[in-house]
């Protein structure tokens, strides 16, 4: 029961640090906009989040140590964040920042099945 409780807690504080570093360094500010009415910073913001749970899943499911769950868990977190921007640099016919800013629920949608396929791809390669 411990160890549960270890991993659960240390994952949902790596979670909600993964949530804050993304809001503090993206552009769009999702939950300023979500209170907005904004759709497509929801999506956006829900794919992060799943993305970022399905890394953090894998760090939990593959680690050997909750040390090692931590180093882990961070390496995904970054590399979710860094693949993000990649992603916005790919999609040169639109700037996602701005079409989240407008609400395009096109974009939101694009970008929560973005960070959901990259959570998955990180998350296969956290595997020893």
């Amino acid at each position: 029961m411990l160890n549960f409780l270890a991993y659960f807690g240390v994952g949902l504080c790596l979670l909600i640090v993964g949530i804050f570093l993304f809001e503090m360094t993206t552009k769009n500010k999702e939950f300023k906009l979500i209170a907005e009415g904004n759709k497509a910073a929801a999506y956006a913001l829900g794919g992060k989040i799943i993305g970022l749970s399905i890394v953090l899943y894998s760090s939990i499911a593959n680690s050997i140590s909750l040390y090692d769950m931590i180093v882990w868990g961070a390496v995904a977190i970054i590399v979710q964040i860094l693949a993000f921007y990649i992603v916005e640099w790919m999609t040169p016919k639109f700037h996602i920042t701005q079409a989240i800013d407008e609400d395009n629920q096109a974009v939101g949608l694009f970008l929560l099945f973005v960070s959901i396929a990259l959570g998955l791809t990180i998350a296969g390669s956290l595997t020893y």
